[in-house]
């Protein structure tokens, strides 16, 4: 008799979840904040340095529907920002963006990508050093990846740096979400950008 009410517990919950994440798939759902989310998003993940000042930079960018910080392309399982700090996980700080492709392009995105950083430094940016500070594209499909490694060639070309482009193109990889307390971290102390 009890395995039945808890196979109905679960088969409930399970009900629930799928109607969820129905209402949560519907042609617009809402934010926190009341603001509308379009049906179709894309995201998109990069590593500049400080994602900090990444992931306040990418706010400002129209169209960007929502950023996330956190740890990608390593080894380790479920870092923590200690351990990506000791710079042997191979994680890279990390800033996943969420965006409207009918408002941005991916390639607006790669702009600001590619100038709110210098790419050719390996494994720093400013006074942070360390492969957790390395430039890194992480594309979600073939075109990202296409886009990505023609605006890095065009902007090689372009002749705006003297020192070779070290920024990787690699697939997706786990991200690892940031502690809460990292997450908005220059909004959340009145910062409008890093001091480097």
């Amino acid at each position: 008799m009890k395995a039945k009410y808890v196979l109905i517990i679960v088969l409930a919950s399970a009900i629930a979840g799928l109607t969820t994440h129905r209402l949560l798939s519907s042609e617009n759902t809402k934010k926190s904040d009341n603001t509308m989310v379009p049906e179709h998003t894309e995201t998109a993940a990069f590593a500049a340095g400080c994602f900090w000042g990444v992931q306040a930079d990418f706010d400002n960018v129209k169209g960007v529907i929502s950023t996330e910080v956190g740890y990608e392309g390593g080894h380790t399982k479920n870092p923590t920002y200690k351990d990506v700090c000791t710079d042997r996980t191979g994680h890279a700080e990390t800033v996943q963006v969420v965006y409207d492709p009918s408002v941005v392009s991916y390639n607006d995105l790669l702009k600001a990508f590619w100038e709110l950083h210098d790419p050719t430094t390996p494994n720093r940016q400013g006074p942070d050093v360390g492969s957790q500070y390395r430039s890194v594209i992480f594309y979600f499909t073939p075109e990202q990846q296409s886009a990505a490694i023609a605006s890095k060639e065009a902007l090689a070309k372009s002749g705006k740096f003297r020192n070779p482009i070290v920024t990787e193109i690699v697939p997706s990889q786990i991200f690892y979400r940031a502690e809460e307390y990292h997450q908005e971290y220059l909004k959340k102390h009145g910062q409008a950008a890093c001091g480097i």
